[in-house]
């Protein structure tokens, strides 16, 4: 939002002076724009540089003697057994069974997550049913309850996908929650005041101040269902990334293990842009520091 800095000034007589308004007008989007149009070196190969300077590094470490290729791949050799994975399909056909978990872990989980918060986060009484419950669950790391997962629902998809959707429900319960009571009670107030009912004070004013809070919480969700996933795919599982590492650890296949760490990265990655693509769209109304 433009802001006015001075709408009049003193002449030298001391009579006030009009100034054009146009011309007192700061614009900080536009700033930004210039700040980021003067640099020469575009943002995406910028964000490139990083990553690019540690596979010089970890070049130089191998070839220099420091670790025995045996310990470390080369990462033309990791480049290499990328290759091989994916011209034998073996890489496709384990990525897609991990992806079938995780897309029905974040879909049961987020719906989970959200009704949840909205129970808790919309009732004081919600709150003291759910609340407690919730924190515990938080507390309580993933891989611990993958024993009782495997005794309760056997060695089946369903505890698979019942790990990831507990990881990805609490970090939507958690974040939406305290979205919710962190709305502006002005705003609350000021739409009952005009006779605003409860259903549509919900849907106009608690829900759209709430959305960034979500938005985060689907950004940390994102997260902890690919990290749940590899402690999911130790139970059992005949297919999948999970089980691509076990293999590769147990057979000593360092190259097939770099290989499905770059794999998750980038999967981590891509969720990440995901959710920042959302958050353009979705937050256009409001105005965040960018860093300039």
């Amino acid at each position: 939002m433009a802001t006015i800095l001075d709408r009049t000034r003193k002449s030298d007589v001391g009579a006030p002076t009009t100034v054009d308004a146009e011309s007192t007008l700061i614009d900080p989007t536009a700033l930004s724009r210039k700040t980021q149009s003067s640099s020469r070196v575009p943002r995406s190969v910028q964000r490139m540089i990083g990553p690019a300077l540690i596979i010089v590094i970890w070049q130089l470490v191998v070839s220099t003697g420091l670790f025995n290729e045996n310990t470390l791949p080369r990462p033309l050799s990791v480049l290499s057994a990328a290759w091989r994975l994916i011209a034998n399909g073996e890489l496709q056909e384990h990525m897609s069974i991990s992806l079938l978990r995780v897309g029905y872990g974040l879909l049961f989980g987020i719906v989970l997550g959200l009704v949840l918060a909205l129970i808790s986060g919309l009732s004081r009484v919600g709150e003291n049913f759910v609340d407690a419950n919730m924190e515990v669950l938080r507390a309580v790391p993933n891989f611990a309850l993958v024993p009782l997962l495997i005794v309760w629902f056997g060695i089946s998809e369903t505890p698979k996908v019942l790990l990831i959707t507990l990881a990805v429900a609490v970090s939507i319960y958690i974040n939406t929650f305290s979205a919710i009571r962190s709305v502006d009670a002005g705003l609350v107030e000021a739409a009952r005041s005009f006779g605003v009912q409860r259903a549509e004070l919900i849907r106009r004013v608690i829900l759209p101040g709430a959305l960034p809070g979500f938005l985060i919480g689907l950004r940390l969700a994102l997260t902890g269902a690919w990290l749940s996933l590899i402690f999911a795919e130790t139970i059992n599982a005949k297919r999948g990334l999970g089980r691509m590492m076990s293999d590769a650890r147990e057979y000593f296949q360092l190259d097939v293990v770099f290989v499905l760490i770059a794999v998750y990265a980038i999967l981590g990655l891509i969720s990440i842009f995901i959710v920042r693509a959302l958050e353009t769209r979705l937050l256009t109304w409001r105005r965040s520091f960018d860093g300039n």
